[in-house]
């Protein structure tokens, strides 16, 4: 479904910034006051830990939209804010909830989200203070997914982890499957 960079990005956009926008609404936010704005949180009923971030996205459109109608002028720093405490506070709950329910002691951030200066800087505390390892990339590896994905498809290839041309994609294929 939606995922945390895309929702990143749609967001600033609606809010007039450039695509992809996530970088920017990431600097923005920092000037705005979050607690101005109150989001829905995203989560999948049932799935503990799963989550998709078109209910928030569709929210921000929503807000931005009726305070157009209304002639109500949207506090862009503070939405901004909104969008990214929301997410990250998604991000960081259900990776330290599964973490801990789980038993595992090691979390990894990767992705272009994982450029976000507040999931960088909130993921640290929270596994500093839970006596976790936290692996994520320097912030210079962190820009485009499509680059990662290709880098680790080069590493793959050269593994000999490969299929044939008939491979027919599928969404809910086994990560494990061979």
């Amino acid at each position: 479904d939606d995922a945390a960079g895309e929702c990143f990005d749609k967001t600033a956009r609606a809010m007039g910034m450039c695509y992809p926008g996530g970088v920017e609404l990431d600097r923005i936010a920092d000037s705005g006051k979050a607690e101005m704005y109150k989001l829905p949180t995203p989560s999948v009923s049932g799935h503990e830990f799963d989550f998709s971030f078109s209910g928030l996205k569709t929210a921000v459109i929503n807000l931005i939209h009726n305070n157009e109608q209304k002639g109500i002028e949207t506090d862009v720093p503070a939405l901004a804010g909104a969008v990214r405490k929301k997410v990250c506070d998604v991000l960081i709950g259900n990776t330290v909830s599964a973490a801990e329910k789980l038993g595992y002691k090691r979390i990894a951030v990767a992705g272009g989200v994982s450029a976000n200066s507040e999931l960088r800087s909130r993921m640290e505390s929270e596994c500093r203070e839970r006596g976790y390892e936290l692996y994520i990339p320097p912030l210079k590896y962190c820009g485009d997914n499509a680059a990662m994905v290709g880098s680790q498809g080069y590493y793959e290839y050269l593994a000999g982890n490969i299929a044939g041309a008939d491979l027919n994609a599928c969404a809910t294929l086994p990560i494990d499957y061979r």
